[in-house]
């Protein structure tokens, strides 16, 4: 049975490190008719018409609320509300396999990550059976957790109604699981990245860090 967190106060606001060597962070936050307001390394919103560069990025096509864009003649598709993409620098070869991450305040392991293309943050928990993740978040990544597996749960207040689901994948960094096994039920601060994800690699954890290594 899958225990949740008993505490908000637990969450840690920190960042995992990944090994990509200076590629540019793109994220769309909208789209204004032919425009696409891109957001270049966390920077403001450019409304970027095509054919346009702004940062080194160039705007190649606009689709609903998808863009195209270009850096350094490489080319990735980015959509409204997507995590970010890392493009235009040529990355380590061993970076799709391992994921680094820092010990946060109070000895908990975060990442920043996204579920089905969508951003989320976790927290590592290897006492998880599975990811899990709250019904908010779940609606917000776009799950249809209701036709999933009904399933009873423990959490702090006692028993609560929850679903196991599959996720087409979770990602970190640059290392991405398919077909994940993963529970939706009381909302949390943050979702939980639980054995289902866990058990695909080698860990190796320090004081001060976690090494995640893809298992073949």
């Amino acid at each position: 049975m899958l225990h949740f967190l008993r505490s908000a106060t637990l969450f840690i606001a920190a960042t995992a490190t990944f090994h990509w060597a200076a590629a540019q962070s793109v994220a769309l936050s909208g789209v204004l008719g032919s425009k696409a307001l891109v957001v270049v390394d966390g920077s403001a919103p450019k409304a970027l018409g095509v054919g346009e560069t702004h940062l080194g990025v160039k705007l190649v096509s606009v689709n609903g609320d998808q863009a195209v864009i270009e850096i350094k003649n490489q080319r990735s598709t980015v959509r409204v509300g997507d995590a970010p993409v890392s493009v235009g620098a040529r990355r380590d070869p061993s970076s799709s396999n391992k994921i680094v991450l820092p010990v946060g305040s109070g000895g908990h392991f975060m990442a920043q990550g996204s579920i089905n293309g969508r951003p989320i943050q976790f927290m590592v928990d290897t006492g998880a059976t599975s990811v899990a993740m709250g019904v908010s978040d779940a609606k917000r990544m776009g799950i249809d957790y209701l036709k999933g597996q009904p399933m009873r749960m423990g959490t702090a207040n006692g028993i609560a109604q929850g679903w196991r689901v599959k996720l087409n994948s979770v990602r970190i960094g640059d290392v991405e699981v398919y077909e994940v096994e993963a529970v939706v039920g009381p909302d949390m601060p943050f979702a939980l990245l639980g054995n289902s994800f866990l058990s695909r690699f080698s860990m190796n954890r320090t004081s001060d860090q976690m090494v995640l290594e893809r298992r073949y």
